[in-house]
């Protein structure tokens, strides 16, 4: 085992709770803009100070009092990233109760489990959709006291309810918060099994955000500009509760943004222009796809190729020269990216708001590729690494000497070491209490101090940390061989007509792939081919000129790897995964297991025609096969079809 190099001095330790941060932001500057919500009328932004936030905090936290919320109790808060999801959590934390996180896309099933699991007395919903799902559990959960709606004005009943509290009750209890106590459950994403909730304490919480603002929050904005993020993923994962925590603790402008899909992040972007964008990688993908189908439409695809061509070649040899292993691009290469900055990476940053300068990705693995295009084109994108038993992130990117392909290295008072069988094994400040209710678990993964992570990675001779993959989602083929299915999903990815893909085999004879099509990008593309001939001619060579694309990106993807741990069948499903199906996690990640059984029939027909026999020469068993989902299957969808 090899431990990780030293890393930046850490922060100062936290002395209270996390709501201590909204009152000393007051104190300290009251007129200071903390965040930001969407004005009435659709069109701008309007900002809310660090005295109005406090007063708005103390005054719910004044109605939860009037309601009988007493320290240590736990309330869950099932809503989309808005503006009273942060009020709420730190009105929650000033009177020492506990957070309980649930994405609003749960299913009934889930909503019950979790509230059950850790004996919620109240439940913040969104809306009436919410109220019905909560409501149909309720008589299952004999602790559960209150359900409030926000848009049906449970902040302004509990302000109403509270008034009557003193303001100085509000204050005794949020000065009895210790930095050990529980501040909330968070829930893992569950890819691979039922999400475990880990209890998170108030120092857990804070290490990462207040680390992260210690060594990296001057780089966050150009010189002299005040540093701001659009806040657009769900704050019910660790992620995203970590952003949003960063930002308050830290005086960085938060707005929200509560629609994920369609053109609303993309307005959101150009309206408040943040300085600072995060998200997964499944988000710079689609904003990359997006460059991509944009710059055809304008008849720029070729030049665009080019000029990410050269974003990317720039920024490796900007990275071998950081790293002391070149002298940086040559003369011609500079040239060629000071010619891209002018006719090419100005207008993708303007897409971005035009004031974007640093990104950070979570969740997994970004790709090497992808981060260097974005660092080509003047946007870096650090790439970090943690986990919901973590309270958020437990590497970076260190400053002058980032490594694209990697997590960086750990941050301060973090250990990480690799143990022998290539587990990622972490301690340090920020790792969880426990999975709550669940001491059994709890013991499986915490070892003599040690965070058993159940992710595989490897360590180079920097400290520089590589994701490789996650135990449980390793594929041993019928014939043995040991598959990680994660940089092979990630390779066809980079296609941008894959929308995504999972990668199976388990007990299977060789590996096989399911992979769904951008539906955006695949509108594109089908107009781009401008085929002759009648309707019939013309649809039968789009789906023979879609068949041939596909193939191409499952060559690419298997490119790196032998044979034996290659794609050999695969299925082009006709819709992407859906969140609100239960596939996908809140930070866009495929729930295996759920993939799998979705698509039993799929996938029993996809090996099955791949053992048929067939009147080919044994050398045509050495390609890939070309095997799209027919209409034979479950629900009567023709997969494999350009039209999806």
């Amino acid at each position: 085992m090899r431990n990780v190099a030293p890393a930046p001095a850490a922060a100062p330790p936290l002395t209270g709770g996390l709501a201590d941060s909204v009152f000393a932001a007051a104190e300290r500057d009251p007129a200071r803009p903390v965040l930001a919500r969407r004005a009435e009328s659709g069109g701008g932004w309007l900002t809310v100070t660090a005295a109005e936030l406090r007063d708005e905090v103390v005054a719910v936290a004044r109605g939860l009092v009037a309601a009988g919320i007493p320290p240590g109790h736990r309330v869950a808060l099932m809503a989309r990233t808005r503006h009273e999801w942060t009020v709420l959590a730190h009105a929650l934390w000033t009177v020492g109760a506990e957070l309980v996180p649930v994405h609003p896309s749960s299913s009934r099933d889930q909503v019950e489990w979790i509230l059950r699991e850790t004996g919620c007395v109240a439940v913040i919903v969104e809306d009436e959709q919410g109220v019905m799902t909560v409501g149909t559990v309720c008589a299952r959960l004999p602790r559960l006291r209150h359900v409030w709606q926000l848009d049906a004005g449970a902040l302004a009943d509990l302000v109403a309810a509270g008034a009557a509290v003193p303001r100085t009750t509000v204050e005794s209890l949020r000065r009895l918060v210790l930095p050990d106590a529980t501040a909330a459950v968070v829930h893992t994403s569950g890819t691979s099994g039922r999400p475990m909730g880990c209890a998170l304490s108030h120092r857990g919480l804070a290490y990462p955000c207040d680390t992260l603002l210690a060594g990296w929050a001057h780089t966050a904005a150009p010189a002299g500009q005040r540093p701001s993020v659009l806040a657009f993923l769900p704050f019910s994962h660790v992620y995203g509760l970590m952003v949003m925590l960063t930002c308050v603790r830290g005086g960085v402008l938060l707005a929200h943004e509560p629609e994920v899909t369609g053109a609303a992040p993309a307005s959101a972007l150009r309206t408040f222009r943040p300085t600072y964008l995060y998200g997964v990688p499944a988000v710079f993908e689609r904003l990359y796809t997006t460059f991509v189908r944009t710059a055809r439409q304008a008849g720029r695809g070729a030049l665009f190729e080019r000029a990410a061509r050269t974003a990317r070649e720039f920024a490796a040899a900007e990275e071998r020269r950081r790293l002391g292993a070149g002298p940086g691009p040559g003369l011609e290469l500079r040239l060629q990216h000071a010619l891209y900055e002018r006719t090419v990476y100005r207008g993708l940053r303007a897409a971005l708001g035009g004031r974007v300068v640093r990104g950070a990705s979570g969740g997994c693995a970004l790709g090497r590729e992808l981060g260097l295009f974005y660092e080509g084109i003047g946007v870096f994108v650090h790439d970090g690494y943690g986990l919901t038993e973590t309270s958020g992130a437990i590497t970076m990117q260190p400053l002058g000497r980032e490594k694209s392909g990697t997590v960086g290295t750990a941050l301060p008072d973090t250990a990480i070491r690799v143990a022998d069988d290539g587990e990622i094994l972490v301690r340090g400040p920020s790792v969880f209490q426990g999975y709550a209710g669940d001491e059994q678990a709890t013991r499986a993964v915490l070892r003599d101090g040690w965070l058993a992570t159940g992710d595989l990675g490897r360590l180079d001779a920097d400290g520089f940390l590589t994701i490789t993959g996650r135990k449980k989602d390793l594929i041993v083929t019928s014939g043995g061989k040991t598959v990680a299915p994660a940089p092979l999903e990630e390779r066809l990815r980079a296609h941008p007509l894959v929308h995504e893909a999972l990668v199976i085999g388990d007990g299977r004879p060789c590996v096989g792939a399911l992979i769904t099509l951008d539906p955006d990008f695949l509108a594109h593309w089908r107009t781009a081919l401008a085929l002759p001939g009648d309707a019939r001619a013309r649809k039968a060579r789009e789906e023979n000129a879609l068949r041939e694309e596909i193939a191409r990106a499952v060559a690419c993807a298997n490119s790196p790897v032998s044979r034996a741990e290659s794609i050999r069948v695969y299925r082009v499903l006709p819709e992407p995964f859906a969140a609100v199906d239960g596939l996908l996690t809140p930070s866009l990640k495929p729930r295996r297991d759920a993939v799998v059984r979705h698509y039993a029939a799929e996938i029993e027909a996809m090996y099955a025609a791949r053992a048929r026999p067939r009147p080919v020469e044994p050398a045509a068993w050495d390609d890939p096969d070309d095997v799209f989902r027919r209409g034979d299957g479950p629900r009567g969808s023709r997969a494999g079809r350009a039209d999806g």
